[in-house]
């Protein structure tokens, strides 16, 4: 087919001195792409995009043949990145830079390449009608190439850079305009399955809609490819229902937003969503993970994960797209007060100890303002550039500048901005006694080194305690012992609570012993 459009786009032309308007060129150019060497391909690629989107006057169509093939010669690369993004254990931090900076990169410099040839389809005249037969793939493209933009983002808990929903708002516009939204093209050459502009849109706002700035890198790819599975079940319209639960204004720079109550004016730009009986088929999918069933075959995830993190994925989803997502479960204060956070298990049990030097490394960290408080935990800004430690999952540990008490908490939502970065703690407890366990059969409970832990009774049942320990240390075959309070205390395993990156938090049943 591009042959025959190329033919015809040809007459009246004038040429243009790029090697990729020639289509040998081209092919030798792809052919020559080292793709057995993923970074090393997506520099040359990105360049090649990169003069695709500043060479003036180049043909529409051409423009499209030549993004859209450089676009299928990438995925692999982009595969084997993620991939090493993702699961690759203990990376370096400049490492993960670089990879996270070679595929955010890709992805902004594909949606501009689309981008121009798309600001053509709003325009009358002869390039118009020659984008026709590819605008369900031009739009397609265009709308999944931002979606990553925003996906890659918020692998860093970063926000959605300016202008994006309005961007992607605008390729969904013009496929409805030209009477495309609907239709079906293969997203790309080397790709299975078949999908539209709209589908891709519905597929990037139920990724929205699931609140993803509580969820890990690797959460979030298994929710994308989850949400991916059930968006046919998604429903989406102009017209609200009684029980629509987003909204979202495709001509207007702004995420969807809950459907508290209906927006204040009615616009023709305006659409409408809910989870629709895609929720039903989620909690279905939990229910059947919970009892060991393996995974569908017919749900791709692009890999193996562990029961234990689909049913955490699982179970976010079929909160945050129920028809009645959760609420605030505890009344909000705002305050503004200056705070200390340290980060990990060893600060944490410093300063319940009252041990925590001046020097120690997380200590006093400067920049921290907490915003609000609840009974349930708080949230803080940082001005300037966050640690390397700051992500969802980890263990701080609180107090007001200038206090004497201190909180434990571990951040759950996490997001960073060009000048300041917030995050949403959970407070674990207000109280926390340092001890050291001991496996019960050790012959002698003096010398035998203890594994040092924070003991927590506060919000326990009766009879309860939960242990934060270092990781690896909970075994639910091994019962502890330790000293409660000045009495030698036998410790039965409950249940692991959560493993974070330095820490786990156990339950477990209290008795004294003889």
């Amino acid at each position: 087919m591009f042959e025959k459009l190329r033919i015809l786009s040809g007459i009246g032309v004038p040429k243009v001195d790029h090697p990729l308007a020639d289509a040998r060129e081209l092919r030798r150019i792809l052919g020559e792409i080292p793709t057995t060497q993923p970074i090393k391909a997506l520099e040359e690629i990105v360049g090649w995009l990169e003069s695709l989107r500043d060479t003036p006057d180049f043909p529409e169509l051409r423009l499209y043949e030549a993004a859209s093939q450089l676009d299928d010669a990438a995925q692999p690369c982009l595969r084997a990145l993620s991939r090493d993004y993702l699961h690759s254990p203990r990376l370096a931090l400049a490492d993960e830079k670089r990879l996270w900076t070679m595929s955010h990169g890709f992805w902004t410099a594909l949606a501009a390449v689309y981008e121009r040839g798309l600001a053509t389809v709003r325009e009358q005249g002869r390039s118009r009608e020659q984008l026709k037969p590819v605008l369900p793939g031009l739009c397609a493209r265009q709308i999944n190439a931002l979606g990553n933009v925003l996906k890659w983002v918020q692998f860093r808990s970063g926000s959605a850079p300016g202008n994006l929903w309005q961007r992607l708002g605008g390729a969904l516009l013009a496929a409805e305009a030209a009477g495309v939204a609907t239709h079906l093209t293969r997203l790309r050459s080397n790709q299975q399955g078949m999908t539209s502009p709209q589908q891709e849109f519905i597929r990037i706002l139920g990724l929205q809609a699931a609140s993803l700035d509580s969820l890990l890198p690797m959460e979030i790819e298994i929710a994308e490819r989850l949400i991916a599975h059930f968006q046919p079940e998604f429903v989406f319209g102009a017209v609200a229902a009684h029980d629509s639960v987003y909204w979202i204004d495709l001509a207007l720079d702004q995420p969807p937003t809950r459907l508290a109550r209906m927006p204040p004016q009615a616009r023709p730009s305006q659409r409408f969503f809910k989870a629709g009986a895609a929720h039903a088929g989620i909690v279905t999918l939990l229910q059947e993970i919970e009892q060991g069933h393996d995974i569908p075959g017919e749900i791709n995830l692009g890999g193996h994960y562990q029961a234990g993190t689909l049913i955490a994925v699982l179970r976010h989803l079929a909160a945050y797209l129920a028809p009645i997502p959760p609420q605030r479960r505890h009344g909000r204060h705002d305050v503004r007060q200056p705070a200390e956070l340290l980060y990990g298990l060893a600060n944490a049990r410093a300063a319940f100890s009252g041990k925590l030097g001046s020097g120690d490394a997380g200590a006093a960290n400067a920049g921290w303002l907490v915003e609000n408080v609840s009974r349930g935990g708080f949230g803080a800004v940082l001005g300037g550039i966050p640690a390397a430690w700051l992500k969802v999952g980890a263990l701080v540990t609180m107090r007001p500048a200038g206090g004497d008490h201190w909180q434990l908490g571990v951040v759950r939502r996490y997001q960073r901005g060009e000048t300041e970065s917030r995050v949403g703690i959970e407070t674990l407890a207000l109280r926390a006694e340092p001890g050291e366990l001991r496996t019960r059969a050790a012959s002698s409970y003096s010398a035998l080194a203890g594994i040092p832990a924070l003991l927590i009774q506060e919000g326990c049942p009766n009879g309860e305690l939960r242990a934060l320990m270092p990781v690896g240390s909970f075994d639910l075959g091994e019962t502890l012992e330790c000293d409660l309070h000045g009495r030698r205390t036998c410790l039965t395993p409950v249940a692991l609570v959560e493993r974070g990156a330095d820490f786990e938090l156990a339950r477990y049943r209290v008795s004294a012993t003889a």
